[in-house]
């Protein structure tokens, strides 16, 4: 078996979105990020992890290009931490973790938390994926195929 390949290097954007997001408190603050949550004291008090470990993902997430660090919406002293468009882009990410532990890790008639919809107070539906024309997709319809001239390099490579 080969070495593990680095992100800068990693040809699945899957394993190099785990290099960037792929932990448990990276998760959990993205999460408290779309919540509301701003404030480096917030993010500890909900996630209850110490300083130097929140300090070193919050780090990672700005470095990362997720979170940005903007001044106080009050105009105090306090920075305060922002999602960016591409920390947004995670949103569906977010939601689907949200859904498929709902649906598998729960007990029925257990209590838990649902997204709703602001407008309607309803439950939101479950993420789907559809194709180009509309038709629902599942695992068996689909098939992932490599792309770029790097592809025609892994094509001829001998392993």
């Amino acid at each position: 078996m080969g070495k593990r390949q680095h992100s800068n290097g990693e040809e699945c954007p899957v394993a190099r979105s785990l290099e960037v997001v792929g932990d448990r408190w990276s998760l959990l603050i993205i999460r408290n990020a779309f919540d509301g949550i701003r404030r480096f004291g917030e993010f500890q008090k909900d996630l209850g992890l110490s300083k130097s470990v929140l300090a070193g993902r919050l780090h990672a997430l700005v470095s990362n290009g997720i979170l940005r660090v903007e001044p106080s919406e009050d105009g105090s002293a306090y920075q305060e931490y922002g999602l960016t468009e591409k920390g947004r882009g995670l949103f569906h990410v977010v939601v689907g973790l949200r859904q498929w532990g709902e649906t598998f890790l729960f007990r029925q008639n257990e209590e838990h938390s649902v997204m709703v919809d602001l407008t309607s107070q309803k439950p939101v539906r479950t993420l789907e994926l559809h194709s180009q024309r509309g038709k629902l997709l599942t695992p068996n319809d689909v098939v992932v195929k490599k792309v770029g001239v790097r592809s025609e390099l892994v094509k001829d490579s001998p392993e």
